[in-house]
């Protein structure tokens, strides 16, 4: 279908995009790389009278890398956080997991911003997020704020972002350890069927700290801290990574749809937790 007919805006800096919305209202929408938007509005799903394009707004565009947190633009692209070797070498797991992202030509415009904001939870960055303990820093006219990412998603489509405020930053702590982004899907380009992400870190032969988290296992992405405490001051062996995957399960609400039936999609979840502890667990 063709989408209805609206107002384009392209800003060139940060302040005129709040601007925009401010001074549009309910009427606008903000629109990254169009992935989840432009569907919506060919489907009639989503009808807004005017499109603020953050394309030209380079300051989003920015990652930079320190030695104990990284900063990365609403508007860095998945492809980017393939091909910037700083960012991963100081994070791996958001390389690993962005190669798993539909496709080349997707990842080439998709934007972090606009994955995680939207509050998808098919889309992969939410729940990475969540593992990686991220902060998202939201700016609108009452100026900028933080919020944590396991904090950010009440529910289907709903987040902590006010209509009038643009997610702007994502802030990620360097944190050595293992690491692994483990995904199921159907096809190349799909959503998860079931996906992981697991980070953990070693003192001695036991786990010291770990975080799970999981996608499209319910309406918005799970961070299941039961189950990374069921692995903290274990081994990983079969009991520990068992254990977790039971606490997982109890976290996760999956839907039947066409990427299965319920029971398919908790068996798919277990297992591809198992996997990704036990590489994060090798890398550790």
């Amino acid at each position: 279908m063709i989408p209805p007919a609206f107002e384009y805006h392209r800003p060139t800096d940060l302040a005129s995009a709040v601007g925009l919305l401010a001074q549009l209202g309910d009427e606008a929408r903000v629109i990254a790389g169009g992935h989840s938007l432009i569907p919506m509005m060919k489907l009639r799903m989503a009808e807004p009278a005017h499109l603020v394009d953050l394309q030209a707004v380079a300051e989003l565009k920015e990652i930079s890398v320190a030695a104990d947190h990284v900063h990365i633009g609403a508007m860095v692209t998945q492809s980017d956080l393939i091909t910037h070797d700083g960012l991963a070498r100081a994070i791996p797991l958001l390389r690993e997991a962005a190669l798993q992202i539909a496709d080349p030509q997707v990842r080439y415009v998709g934007t972090v911003g606009g994955n995680v904001a939207n509050g998808d939870p098919g889309n992969d960055m939410p729940g990475l997020m969540q593992c990686l303990n991220a902060t998202f820093t939201l700016t609108g006219p009452a100026g900028s704020r933080d919020v944590a990412a396991r904090d950010f998603y009440h529910g289907l489509y709903s987040t902590d972002r006010a209509d009038d405020e643009i997610l702007t930053r994502i802030t990620i702590r360097v944190a050595a350890g293992g690491y692994a982004y483990e995904k199921q899907k159907r096809k190349i380009g799909d959503y998860a069927t079931a996906a992981a992400a697991v980070l953990l870190t070693r003192q001695g032969g036991t786990v010291a700290t770990a975080s799970i988290a999981m996608t499209n296992l319910s309406d918005m992405p799970v961070w299941s801290q039961a189950a990374a405490d069921a692995l903290v001051g274990t081994d990983c062996g079969t009991d520990a990574v068992t254990t977790a995957v039971a606490a997982m399960l109890a976290d996760i609400d999956p839907q039947a749809d066409n990427r299965g039936p319920i029971e398919f999609k908790r068996h798919v979840a277990g297992v591809i937790l198992a996997r990704a502890i036990a590489r994060a667990w090798s890398r550790a």
